[in-house]
């Protein structure tokens, strides 16, 4: 067994969100370049160069790239061989609450959704998914979930009879209808089966998953491609001003479901795709 102090995981959850606000992904900046040289648009190239030199921007002066520093996710894989040596939930909180506050990001955390709305002033509560794995570490994958995206997203019961086209239908209207409103490019995750609302978590942690990989599927990975290509055919283009990059990627998860259900979710996140991964 190996013990882990609470500390150490407040530490380590504080420098993720600090820095996943300041750094952008390469595999997000490797495809904003790529894009911007495919882009036929000349105001959209204008736009994405801007983009470019906003997150270098960031990244040099250690300041967030966008306003909107999100609600606060994050994906853990939890060793069976860990122990905590102190409360693990209120150790992830305060990792969140110090980068927030240290790290001069926004909160954006209200703690009544329908009737108070009051902000928390620390932007916790996180959202936690804890999964049980083997081995004597905790994984987190951790991102700030900017909301005029999410917003934008959406989750369909579809029935079986609706078969690949009526998820192909589903993922290309959300994201039409979503319009220019994500602030494009964006980044396109679903997540097909399961339930309700584990749908929905496979299409977050679909988002999380680095844009310059497929999933190993090749169905699926088909499917990803063909969905980047029509959606990017839609002409919304970069910050909805026109041009042939609306995304930068598709990203599909899967996971078993029941005989009568397929359900589908669509998390769209703009291009400020944040997020980072730490082990301890």
């Amino acid at each position: 067994m190996k013990i882990i102090k609470a500390e150490t995981i407040t530490e380590t959850v504080k420098k993720l969100f600090m820095d996943c606000n300041y750094f952008i992904g390469d595999d997000i900046m490797n495809a904003l370049r790529i894009a911007r040289e495919s882009e036929q648009s000349e105001v959209g190239r204008s736009v994405l160069s801007q983009i470019i030199e906003n997150d270098e921007i960031a990244a040099e002066e250690q300041i967030p790239l966008c306003q909107d520093t999100g609600m606060a996710v994050l994906f853990v894989e939890y060793g069976d061989k860990v122990i905590v040596d102190g409360d693990f939930e209120e150790a992830v909180q305060e990792g969140v609450r110090r980068a927030y506050i240290d790290g001069y990001l926004r909160k954006s955390v209200v703690d009544d959704p329908v009737f108070d709305r009051v902000n928390t002033k620390d932007n916790t509560p996180a959202i936690i998914h804890t999964k049980i794995v083997s081995g004597d570490k905790i994984k987190f994958t951790a991102g700030g979930k900017g909301f005029g995206s999410e917003n934008m997203s959406a989750v369909k019961m579809l029935t079986p009879s609706y078969g690949v086209e009526g998820v192909k239908d589903f993922v290309l209207d959300t994201v039409r209808r979503a319009g220019p409103n994500p602030c494009p490019p964006i980044v396109v995750g679903v997540g097909i089966g399961g339930t309700f609302e584990r749908c929905a978590q496979l299409a977050k942690k679909a988002t999380f998953r680095e844009i310059n990989t497929s999933t190993p599927d090749p169905r699926y990975a088909e499917l990803e491609r063909e969905l980047l290509t029509k959606i990017n055919l839609m002409g919304f283009g970069p910050a909805g001003l026109g041009g042939n990059t609306t995304a930068i990627g598709v990203n599909i998860e899967t996971s078993p479901t029941h005989i009568a259900g397929m359900p589908v979710a669509v998390n769209i996140c703009c291009h400020a795709a944040r997020h980072k991964t730490a082990e301890i």
